[in-house]
C-alpha cells in the first residue's frame, strides 16, 4: 500500500495523489443489513443555525454501523472482506461469525480477508483481537479504546494510530494516545490489537479544490478580508494584518487559548499533550 501519482493531464491533475487501496477487497458491495441513511446537517444545529462554519455539500454517504462495542464475547469470526468506509480515514472489516452474526469493524492494519479475529479476555496478541485491558501486554500497540467500561471505543479510531499501553497499577492502566497525552483508563475497558488501516491517508496531496469540496467542505475566507461588522479583524483601507492578535468572530484568541474547561476528567489525564 502506498500513494499513487498521476499524469499531469490537467491543472487539477497535476499534483494530485491518492492512496493506492490494494489492501481492500475488489468488487464488494456494502453488506446492506449494515448500512443507514445519512442525513447530514451541513454544520447546522436543531434549530436550523450554522454552528460550525463552512460546511456544506459534499458527495452523497451510507453510514456502516461499526460495531465499538465488540460484544459478542468469546465467538470466533472471520474477515470476509476488507471495505473503504466514506465516513472514516481508516478501512473497516466485515466479520461473519461462527454464530451467523455479520458486523463490521475497524480494520488494523495486517489483517486481511480469511483472518480469524475473536474478542475474549483469553484471545492470542495480534491484530483484530479484542480484550480488556487487564489481559493486553504492557508494551502492546492498541486502538479502539474505551475509556468508559461497556460504552464503547471513543479513542484512537483514525487511520494509522496506535496507543500504547505504558504501564498497569491496580485497577488502572496508562495509555500513551497518539497525541502523546499519557491517560489513565480503567483496567476493565476494551481495545482493540493492532495499529489501524490506511497509514498513508495523511500524506494524500488534494490537489485541486473540487476535490475538498467533495468531502462536503466549503470555502473559508478569513477574518481579515471581512468587514468590521462581521468580524473583529475585519476593515481597514487596504490589505492590513488585522491590528490585533487572531480571534474568533466572537472575539475569542485562536492561537495558543486555551478553551478546555473540563475538570471533571482531569483527574485521568497523567501527562498532557502540550507541556
Amino acid at each position: 500500500m502506498g500513494i499513487k501519482k498521476y499524469k499531469p493531464t490537467s491543472p487539477g491533475r497535476r499534483g494530485m495523489t491518492s492512496v493506492d487501496k490494494v489492501q481492500l477487497t475488489a468488487g464488494v458491495r456494502p453488506y446492506k443489513k449494515l448500512v443507514s441513511a445519512n442525513h447530514r446537517k451541513a454544520g447546522r444545529n436543531n434549530y436550523g443555525r450554522i454552528t460550525s462554519r463552512f460546511r456544506g455539500g459534499g458527495h452523497k454517504r451510507l453510514y456502516r454501523a461499526i460495531d465499538f462495542k465488540r460484544d459478542n464475547y468469546g465467538v470466533p469470526g472471520t474477515i470476509v472482506s476488507v471495505e473503504y468506509d466514506p465516513n472514516r480515514t481508516t478501512y473497516i472489516a466485515l466479520v461473519n461469525y461462527i454464530d451467523g452474526d455479520k458486523r463490521y469493524i475497524l480494520a488494523p492494519d495486517g489483517l486481511g480477508v480469511g483472518d480469524s479475529v475473536i474478542s475474549s479476555a483469553k484471545a492470542d496478541i495480534k491484530p483484530g483481537n479484542s480484550m480488556p485491558l487487564s489481559a493486553i501486554p504492557v508494551g502492546t500497540i492498541i486502538h479502539n479504546l474505551e475509556i468508559k467500561i461497556g460504552r464503547g471505543a471513543q479513542l484512537v479510531r483514525s487511520a494509522g494510530v496506535g496507543a500504547r499501553l505504558m504501564a498497569r497499577e491496580g485497577k488502572w492502566t496508562q495509555i500513551r494516545l497518539p497525541s502523546g497525552e499519557v491517560r489513565r483508563v480503567h483496567v476493565k475497558c476494551r481495545a482493540t490489537i493492532g495499529t489501524l488501516s490506511n497509514g498513508e491517508q495523511g500524506n494524500v496531496h488534494i490537489g485541486k479544490a473540487g476535490r475538498t469540496r467533495w468531502l462536503g467542505r466549503r470555502p473559508h475566507n478569513r477574518g481579515v478580508v471581512m468587514n468590521p461588522v462581521d468580524h473583529p479583524m475585519g476593515g481597514g483601507e487596504g490589505r492590513t494584518s488585522g491590528g490585533r492578535h487572531p480571534t474568533t468572530p466572537w472575539g475569542k484568541p485562536t492561537k495558543g487559548y486555551r478553551t478546555r474547561h473540563n475538570k471533571r476528567t482531569d483527574v485521568y489525564i497523567v501527562s498532557r499533550r502540550k507541556k
